[in-house]
C-alpha cells in the first residue's frame, strides 16, 4: 500500500552552459551535484545526455529528414500536418520528428540517447556509489505536447531505482468501489514535475533533485525486464488505438 500522503521537495540545478562534447556526464555531475540523500531521485534532460554522450548530428550537411527516418520505427509524413512536421512512434513513444531538436544545440541536430535506459542505469549506480547510499532514483526526461492541450509537459525516456507503475486496480475508491483500470505512471509524473521547474529555454537548468518523496517505492537495483515491458502497451490494446491505426504509418529504420 502507497502512503497516501503524497510529498516532494523539486529543486533544480543550474549547470554552465553545455554544447556537443563539452563534458561528459560524469564530470557534470561531479561538478554540479554536492549532495543526494537516500531515496532521492535525479531527473536528467535527456538533450543534456545526448550532448554528453555525443548523439548530436552538424545541422550543416545533414538531412534532417533522412535522421528522422533513422530514429523512427513508424512514420506520418509530414504533409499530414498543418505545420509540416512528422508524427513518429520513436521508443514505443509518439512524438514529433522522432524527438530530434536543435534548440540549445549550437547548430547541431540532437538526437535521443543512444540507450536511455542503460545511461539510467549507470547514473543510479553512479550515484549510489558516490555517495554512498542505498536508494538512488534516475529520470531521463524529455518534452512533448499533448492532444488538444497547448503547451509541452515532460515525459520519461527511462527510469532507474524505483518501481515505475502503481497499481490501483482493485483497490477501492472513496466510496468503496473498486478501481478497474488506473496505474499511475510514477516515472512520467516525477518528469512532468522536474520539466515544469527546468524550464524550457534559456534557464540552463538540466538536472533537477527531487527529494522527500514518500509515494515512491524505491529499489536497490535497476528495473528488470520484466517491468520494463509492462511499461508499454500494444497498439491492438491502446486506449488510443482507433486514432493510431486510422493512419497510414510508413515504417521507419529505428527499432
Amino acid at each position: 500500500m502507497y502512503p497516501r500522503e503524497k510529498t516532494m521537495k523539486i529543486t533544480p540545478l543550474k549547470t554552465e552552459r553545455i554544447t556537443a562534447g563539452s563534458t561528459t556526464l560524469t564530470e557534470l555531475l561531479d561538478k554540479n551535484l554536492s549532495e543526494f540523500p537516500d531515496k532521492s531521485a535525479l531527473a536528467i534532460t535527456s538533450k543534456v545526455v545526448s550532448l554528453c554522450e555525443g548523439s548530436t548530428v552538424p545541422i550543416k550537411g545533414a538531412d534532417k529528414e533522412v535522421l528522422i527516418r533513422q530514429q523512427a520505427s513508424h512514420i506520418l509524413p509530414p504533409e499530414y500536418s498543418i505545420y509540416g512536421r512528422p508524427f513518429t512512434i520513436t521508443g514505443n513513444t509518439l512524438i514529433s520528428s522522432a524527438g530530434i531538436d536543435e534548440s540549445n544545440g549550437e547548430d547541431q541536430y540532437i538526437l535521443w540517447p543512444a540507450n536511455a535506459q542503460t545511461t539510467a542505469n549507470q547514473i543510479r549506480i553512479y550515484l549510489c556509489q558516490r555517495f554512498n547510499i542505498k536508494y538512488a532514483g534516475v529520470i531521463i526526461t524529455d518534452s512533448t505536447s499533448q492532444p488538444m492541450r497547448r503547451g509541452s509537459i515532460g515525459i520519461a525516456l527511462a527510469h532507474s531505482g524505483f518501481d515505475s507503475l502503481q497499481n490501483y486496480i482493485g483497490k477501492p475508491d472513496l466510496f468503496g468501489r473498486p478501481i478497474a483500470f488506473s496505474k499511475a505512471n510514477v516515472a512520467s509524473g516525477l518528469a512532468a514535475a522536474a520539466v515544469v521547474t527546468m524550464g524550457e529555454g534559456d534557464e540552463s537548468t538540466p538536472l533537477c533533485l527531487l527529494e522527500d518523496l514518500s509515494f515512491v517505492e524505491f529499489q536497490d537495483r535497476d528495473p528488470n525486464a520484466e517491468e520494463l515491458t509492462e511499461l508499454t502497451i500494444s497498439l491492438e490494446e491502446d486506449l488510443y488505438e482507433p486514432f493510431l491505426k486510422a493512419v497510414k504509418w510508413e515504417k521507419g529504420e529505428g527499432k
